[in-house]
C-alpha cells in the first residue's frame, strides 16, 4: 500500500492530509477567533445569577465541551446524514443571550434554560426535517441578504472588541480587580493595540505569501498579544487559579420547562436555524465555489437540533455556527476537515483541561477586535457576492436595500420597540437578522417576478 504524504494543497480540500504544522496553525486561528466569544455568554449568566464558583466552572465547561461535540457532529455525519460534512464551527451564541437572562431571571434558573434549550432542539430539527420546502423560500437573494446582515451585524461587536469591550469600565477593571486602565473600554490603548493587529492582518493578507498569509489571523493575534504583554495588559490571574482537569456532569442544573420561555427560546431556535443556512452557503460559496445541497443543509440542521438537546441535558448554553469563522473560510479558502477536527480537539481539551482554556481566554478584547474586524467584513461581501450571481436588478435591490435597511436601524435604535411587550423586544430587537430574514422572505412572496 502507497503511503499518502502531507500535502500542503490538501488543505483547499476537504478531504485529504496537510501538514502538521500548518494544520495546527490553522486549527489555532480558528479557535482563537471564537473561544472568547464561547465562554463569555457562560461568564455573564454566571456572573448576573450570581452562580458560585463550582458551579461557574461547570457552565463553562459545558459549554465549550459540547461546541466542541456539536462540530464534530458537523465534521463527521453519522451514517452519512446526520451532520453537514462541512468546514464549520459551532460555539456558544450571544443571540440567545437576551432571552437565556430573562428566563433565568424569573425565577427559573439555568434549569428553566435547559428545558426551553430542549423545545427549541425539537424545532430546530423539524426545521432540518423539512428542509426542502423551506429552502424554497431561501433563493440566493435570500440567503445572500442574511449573510450580509450578520457580517453587518457583527461590526458593532469588532470595534466595542477593538476599544477593550464595553464591560471593561473603570469599576469593574481598576476597582474590582485592580488592573490597568489601559484595559478600560475606549482607553488609547486599545486602540493603539487593536490597529496594530489589524496592519499585521492586512499586511500579511496583502503582501504575506504561503504559511505566513494563510497564518495572517493567528499570527496577529500573538504579535497583538505580545504587544498587549508588554503594556501590562494581560490579566494571568486565573491561570493560577484554574483547575488542570475537570469533566462536565449529567444534569447539573436539573431541567425545567416554562411556557413563555420555551416559546421565547424556540422562536430563536427556528430563526438560528435559517440564519444556519446563510453560515452553510457562505462556507459553501466561500469555501468550495458552489452552493450547499439540500442533503448538506439538513443534515447540518439536523445535527445542530439534536446536538443542543445533549448540550442542555450536560448544563451547557445553545450553540450555533460562528459566523467569524465562516470569515476565515472565505479568507483563506482553507477547508480540510483535519484542520477542524482539530479546532474541535482543541476546544474539548479546554473544556476538561481549565487552565488551557484560561490561558487562550487572557487574550484582550482589543487584540482580538483588531484581528476580526476584517474578517467581518468579508463575510458582509460574501453575501453580496451571492446577491450579484442574481443580478443587481430592482426587485433585488428593493429585497436586499429595505431587508438590512430594517434589521440594522431597528436593532441600532434601542427604544424604537420600548413600547412593546419584552418578548417582542428580545426576538426583534436584539439581532438585525431575525428582521432582516423575515422581511427578505416577505419581499420575495409579494413583489412581482420581473420578466
Amino acid at each position: 500500500m502507497q503511503k499518502i504524504k502531507p500535502s500542503r494543497e490538501a488543505l483547499f480540500r476537504f478531504r485529504g492530509i496537510p501538514p502538521l504544522g500548518l494544520t495546527v496553525s490553522m486549527a489555532l486561528q480558528h479557535l482563537v477567533s471564537m473561544i472568547v466569544g464561547c465562554v463569555t455568554p457562560a461568564i455573564i449568566i454566571a456572573g448576573t445569577l450570581g452562580l458560585p464558583q463550582n458551579q461557574r466552572v461547570l457552565l463553562i465547561q459545558a459549554s465549550l465541551v459540547m461546541s466542541a461535540v456539536t462540530t464534530l457532529l458537523e465534521l463527521f455525519p453519522i451514517g452519512g446524514r446526520f451532520g453537514a460534512g462541512l468546514p464549520v464551527i459551532f460555539g456558544v451564541s450571544f443571540a440567545y443571550l437576551p432571552s437565556m437572562l430573562a428566563i433565568a431571571a424569573d425565577g427559573g434558573g439555568l434549569a428553566a434554560v435547559a428545558g426551553a434549550m430542549i423545545v427549541g432542539g425539537v424545532v430546530a430539527t423539524l426545521v432540518g426535517v423539512f428542509i426542502k420546502p423551506v429552502r424554497k423560500l431561501f433563493p440566493p437573494v435570500i440567503t445572500g441578504t442574511v449573510v450580509f446582515t450578520i457580517g453587518l451585524s457583527l461590526y458593532p461587536t469588532a470595534i466595542n472588541y477593538m476599544a477593550g469591550g464595553s464591560g471593561n469600565t473603570y469599576e469593574s477593571v481598576v476597582v474590582e480587580r485592580g488592573l490597568t486602565e489601559a484595559l478600560v473600554y475606549g482607553s488609547w490603548q486599545n486602540w493603539a493595540i487593536a490597529a496594530f493587529t489589524l496592519a499585521v492582518v492586512l499586511l500579511l493578507n496583502n503582501f504575506g505569501k504561503g504559511v505566513w498569509k494563510l497564518s495572517s489571523i493567528l499570527l496577529a493575534i500573538l504579535a497583538g498579544y505580545g504587544v498587549a504583554l508588554a503594556a501590562g495588559m494581560v490579566d494571568l490571574s486565573g491561570v493560577q487559579t484554574a483547575a488542570w482537569f475537570e469533566l462536565p456532569s449529567f444534569m447539573p442544573f436539573g431541567i425545567s420547562f416554562e411556557p413563555s420561555g420555551c416559546i421565547a427560546l424556540g422562536l430563536l431556535f427556528a430563526i438560528n436555524s435559517i440564519q444556519a443556512i446563510g453560515d452553510l452557503t457562505a462556507t459553501t460559496v466561500g469555501g468550495f465555489d458552489r452552493q450547499p445541497t439540500n442533503r448538506e443543509l439538513q443534515g447540518g440542521i439536523v445535527a445542530y437540533g439534536v446536538s443542543n438537546i445533549i448540550t442542555a441535558l450536560f448544563g451547557g448554553l445553545p450553540t450555533a455556527t460562528y459566523s467569524q469563522n465562516v470569515g476565515i473560510v472565505t479568507t483563506n479558502k482553507v477547508v480540510n476537515r483535519t484542520v477542524f477536527a482539530m479546532t474541535g480537539g482543541f476546544l474539548l481539551l479546554a473544556g476538561v483541561v481549565p487552565k488551557f482554556s484560561a490561558i487562550l481566554t487572557t487574550i484582550p478584547q482589543c487584540v482580538l477586535g483588531g484581528a476580526t474586524v476584517a474578517v467581518f467584513s468579508t463575510i458582509a461581501m460574501t453575501g453580496m457576492k451571492l446577491i450579484a450571481a442574481e443580478g443587481i436588478t430592482p426587485r433585488n435591490t428593493t429585497i436586499v436595500g429595505l431587508s438590512a435597511a430594517l434589521g440594522v436601524g431597528i436593532s441600532q435604535a434601542a427604544e424604537a420597540l420600548s413600547r412593546f411587550p419584552a418578548a417582542v423586544t428580545t426576538i426583534f430587537g436584539k439581532s438585525p437578522v431575525v428582521i432582516a430574514t423575515l422581511m427578505a422572505v416577505l419581499l420575495h412572496l409579494v413583489l412581482p417576478k420581473e420578466k
